[in-house]
């Protein structure tokens, strides 16, 4: 990677944080955005990004993405556009200790490709029994904290935990699911699992679970997220909490967007998810929430090995990799939903850049050059050979995509280049 003086031209600016869609150059130095518009006094382009007929926006900001392998997982972000990503705290070991978010931080900033933001465990070794030292962990460089998908079965516990983390103004991240509705539930309780005789997770089990969870928040005042909500329920509840002045926001992974529970096929493993793809009517549900800003989107990017999925539907484990389809799968949405470009692209930069308290999620001068360049014209297919993802899993293999990064930028260093994208001045 190089950080350099960078003139990207010619490009469709959009910056959804500060309603700007126009064209417009951006000039980059010193890691950071100098001038839109014209260039600052004194500046020599040493290289020039030629963003004719392409968009120019925020570097993506991925709210959950599992990291196995750094090197080969930021890569594959930075080839999907994301400049910014948080990473759930079910590693191994769970991050619980300062030391291990401290390596983590120090790992991913040695490679330099994509910025990792850490989640810390909100319960030590993710027990749901005694509390984490946030502070700590907080210190070390985690912006928030989560069970990933383990469970609380006390909840006085979790009533302990938003009440210490109110205090000191941290957020508290939960996938809703209650674990005794959930437990051996492989796919939504509906007429599809009926057919193929697969045992069902109720909705209630999320609902009951956001209820809990929604009480709680209203009594501490803590700053909440609920994670990968899946039903139309779901999100209505979230949406009066809101109204209700409920400090919460949510996100809806990108593959719910699109699948149901009707693409599990004939026990079509890539399709396995936590939480299960659900009925057509939560799809729109789950739309509607995105494109009003209830909601934004996430890839919950889990990378399996082939191992873990050539499985009987029951037993696969449960998820798929996203970040490098993450941008054409919004793009995918917008186009069939009539979603203007700009308030799509906010779901996957400002909105989760705020929801994270992190300084990303916009193109301004004298901010960090977090910056993505695509075509959204160019069409492509997912193949497993060219994923950089050391997952390969995904229910989208083979199938063709519309729209497709050209160049990343993370600090004003080109992170990430297809063929022809940068060329000398």
């Amino acid at each position: 990677m190089r950080t350099e003086n960078i003139h990207i031209r010619n490009g469709r600016l959009i910056d959804p944080r500060n309603g700007i869609d126009q064209q417009a150059d951006v000039f980059v130095a010193r890691g950071a955005v100098r001038a839109i518009g014209q260039a600052p006094a004194g500046f020599t382009a040493t290289h020039v990004i030629d963003a004719t007929n392409r968009v120019v926006c925020p570097g993506l900001v991925d709210l959950s993405v599992r990291l196995p392998s750094l090197d080969s997982e930021l890569a594959a972000a930075v080839a999907g556009g994301v400049t910014a990503l948080a990473c759930p705290p079910d590693t191994q070991p769970p991050l619980d200790e300062p030391d291990l978010v401290e390596s983590l931080v120090k790992h991913s900033q040695s490679i330099g490709l994509a910025r990792v933001f850490p989640i810390g465990a909100l319960t030590r070794q993710l027990a749901g029994e005694k509390l984490s030292e946030m502070v700590g962990l907080s210190r070390a460089g985690c912006i928030a904290f989560s069970q990933a998908t383990r469970p609380i079965f006390d909840t006085q516990v979790l009533l302990r935990a938003m009440q210490y983390a109110a205090t000191f103004g941290y957020a508290i991240r939960l996938q809703p699911q209650d674990h005794y509705l959930a437990h051996g539930g492989v796919a939504h309780d509906g007429d599809v699992a009926s057919r193929l005789g697969l045992a069902g997770i109720p909705i209630c089990a999320e609902t009951i679970a956001i209820s809990t969870a929604l009480h709680l928040a209203a009594e501490t005042g803590v700053r909440l997220h609920l994670s990968k909500l899946s039903s139309a329920a779901g999100v209505a509840l979230v949406r009066k909490a809101r109204r209700g002045g409920v400090k919460v926001t949510c996100d809806v992974a990108v593959h719910h967007l699109h699948l149901t529970e009707n693409d599990i096929g004939y026990f079509d493993s890539l399709t396995r998810f936590d939480p299960p793809l659900r009925s057509g009517s939560d799809r729109v549900a789950l739309r509607a929430a995105v494109a009003e800003g209830l909601a934004m989107v996430c890839s919950d990017h889990t990378p399996i090995g082939k191992e873990g999925k050539q499985l009987p539907f029951g037993e696969a484990l449960p998820g798929a990799i996203g970040l490098e389809l993450l941008l054409s799968l919004v793009l995918r949405w917008a186009r069939e939903d009539g979603v203007p470009l700009s308030v799509a692209l906010a779901r996957v930069s400002c909105d989760p850049a705020d929801a994270l308290g992190i300084e990303a999620g916009s193109i301004e001068v004298g901010r960090p050059a977090d910056i993505c360049v695509f075509d959204p014209a160019e069409s492509w297919r997912v193949q497993a050979e060219t994923l950089r993802s050391r997952g390969k899993n995904t229910p989208f293999l083979d199938q063709g995509m519309t729209g497709r990064v050209c160049v990343t930028l993370v600090g004003g260093r080109v992170a990430f280049e297809s063929e022809s994208s940068v060329s000398e001045d």
